[in-house]
């Protein structure tokens, strides 16, 4: 199966490769540069596509308790099923990182091009009031 749905372009955040051009990125990790990029916008920061993003910043002063851990389950459930449309989302497991001060958003995904299983881990830090 092809993976040119997959995708390619300029890595997230921008960076500079070894002959001083911007770096690209593709296939696997250009979905998960994507995936980062939707949980770490909040909606209402793009101009033109006011809805992108996920709802997570609206929990950065909440508690780090078990209901704020649902809570950021289900945003990451709504906005990459709305967003990221190269994936199969199989799994959001959100643990709570007391010492820490954080939510650690654990994902299992398949990309539909490959129906390849991947894991990726996104930290969510939380401000202590």
């Amino acid at each position: 199966m092809s993976t040119d749905f997959l995708g390619k372009g300029l890595a997230f955040p921008l960076q500079i490769n070894a002959r001083g051009g911007l770096k690209e990125s593709k296939l696997q990790q250009k979905v998960k540069e994507s995936i980062g990029m939707i949980l770490g916008t909040e909606p209402g920061e793009r101009l033109m596509r006011p809805n992108f993003g996920c709802y997570l910043q609206t929990l950065i002063f909440a508690p780090n308790n078990t209901t704020t851990a649902n809570l950021a389950a289900h945003y990451v459930e709504e906005a990459l099923t709305t967003w990221e449309h190269r994936i199969i989302l199989a799994d959001v497991t959100v643990h709570n990182d007391h010492s820490g001060g954080r939510l650690v958003v654990d994902l299992q995904y398949r990309l539909k091009a490959t129906n390849e299983p991947q894991n990726l881990v996104y930290p969510f830090y939380l401000e202590q009031a």
